[in-house]
């Protein structure tokens, strides 16, 4: 079955506009380094889709989406006002492709938007390993963006990503971290298909879990819910991109100075928008 080309845009729209949504978080994120420590992050996610949801009712036909994105991060952590922070930048990059019945829609390749973050620590107590801080997540309209381009990597747009998370080591072997986020987007002025693209405040709810197995291994865990908020354009309100995920995995320390995560997760439920049916995600860390 092949898609109308108009109607399969318009889906596509309403679920890249929140591409790149809240933060997902590693588990231990949120746990403090010592100031003046610098770090170097790699970050590389590989995701398939072949089911596409309008509503909670998914599709005929056989469209697919694969991505393949990178995001080079770079943290300081240092103390002002008496209080721990982290200024960051974050630079996203990649490629986007539609297959099967959608393969009309081509790709996007390029870089994607800068973000710029500084995270705050309000409670810091290395003692207890216990932590609690917020994150304003500043992005900036720089990525590849074409409103001829079905799809593209950049959004065309700023916003605004506040995130508040808990970091509690529980016992010896075991760590829990909750994070929540309240998104707030700007106007792509310039939208695809013409007009101005709106969108409504949107949310993320997540939780991590750790088992230590020693002091250099650890097996990983998470659960996340994002609704994105409802998109309007030139006056056609589509309902919000919401999703259901999760993903399980491990991290091990080579080094004092290195650390690699690798994780597996799918979507466990989807409306208006791509479900992904598979998702491979790697970070690289280096502390220097």
């Amino acid at each position: 079955m092949k898609f109308n080309l108009k109607i399969t845009t318009a889906i596509l729209l309403a679920a890249f506009a929140s591409q790149a949504k809240a933060v997902d978080l590693d588990a231990g994120d949120y746990d403090v380094a010592p100031a003046g420590t610098n770090l170097a992050l790699l970050y590389l996610q590989s995701a398939s889709r072949d089911a596409l949801y309008a509503g909670s009712d998914k599709l005929s036909g056989n469209p697919k989406l694969d991505s393949n994105v990178g995001i080079a991060r770079f943290v300081h952590y240092t103390d002002i006002a008496g209080l721990r922070v982290a200024p960051q930048i974050l630079v996203p990059f990649g490629e986007l492709k539609a297959k099967g019945d959608i393969s009309a829609l081509g790709s996007a390749s390029g870089l994607g938007d800068i973000i710029l973050a500084a995270p705050v620590w309000l409670l810091n107590n290395p003692e207890h390993k216990t932590y609690f801080g917020l994150t304003p997540y500043l992005y900036l309209p720089t990525g590849n963006y074409d409103k001829h381009d079905s799809l593209n990597f950049g959004e065309n747009r700023y916003k605004l990503d506040l995130q508040a998370a808990y970091s509690q080591r529980l016992t010896d072997k075991w760590a829990w971290d909750a994070a929540a986020d309240i998104i707030f987007y700007g106007q792509n002025n310039d939208a695809v298909g013409g007009g101005t693209l709106k969108q409504n405040t949107g949310y993320q709810l997540q939780t991590n879990t750790r088992y230590f197995i020693n002091d250099r291994l650890d097996l990983r865990a998470g659960l996340s819910y994002t609704d994105a908020g409802d998109t309007k354009q030139n006056g056609i309100k589509t309902q919000s991109y919401q999703q259901t995920k999760f993903w399980v995995g491990t991290a091990y320390s080579p080094t004092a100075s290195t650390n690699v995560i690798l994780a597996y997760g799918r979507d466990l439920a989807v409306e208006n928008g791509f479900k992904e049916n598979n998702r491979i995600n790697v970070r690289l860390l280096k502390v220097f």
